[in-house]
C-alpha cells in the first residue's frame, strides 16, 4: 500500500521514556479516579475526524475519498479505497492531494459530534 508522508515523527515508546520501575512506585490515585483521568486525557487529546470529499464539475456529483484525523500537529489521512494512506502538515494538505483539476475538486467536511454521541456505525 503507497504512503505519501511529509514528515516523519519517532513514535514515543516505552524505550523512549527515562527507565523507571513502575514497582517501586505507589499508585496515583485509585482505581475510579484513575480510569475518570485516562478518559478526561483521551477526551482531551482526541483528534478530529474528517472526511475528504470529492466533487464531479459544478456540484454533479460528490463522494467521500478519503477519511483522515486531524492531530494538533498533523493529519493522518486514508482513502476509502484502501490505495492511500497519507501523513500530512495539514487536513488542508488532503485537499489538495485528492483534487484533479478541472473535473474533480475537494473539500473537508469535519465530523464534529456530541459529546458522548456515538459515530454512524458505531455498535
Amino acid at each position: 500500500m503507497p504512503v505519501d508522508t511529509d514528515r516523519t515523527q519517532d513514535p514515543v515508546t516505552v524505550d523512549s521514556v527515562d527507565p523507571v520501575d513502575p514497582r517501586s512506585l505507589e499508585p496515583l490515585c485509585d482505581e475510579e479516579e484513575f480510569t475518570a483521568e485516562l478518559e478526561q486525557l483521551a477526551t482531551d487529546e482526541a483528534p478530529r475526524l474528517f472526511a475528504v470529499m470529492q466533487v464531479l464539475g459544478d456540484r454533479v456529483d460528490g463522494w467521500v475519498a478519503a477519511w483522515g484525523m486531524a492531530f494538533g500537529d498533523r493529519a493522518e489521512v486514508v482513502s476509502t479505497d484502501g490505495g492511500r494512506r497519507l501523513s500530512l502538515g495539514s487536513p488542508e494538505r488532503a485537499v489538495q492531494r485528492f483534487a484533479h483539476a478541472p473535473e474533480v475538486s475537494a473539500r473537508l467536511v469535519w465530523m464534529d459530534l456530541p459529546p458522548g454521541a456515538p459515530a454512524a456505525g458505531a455498535a
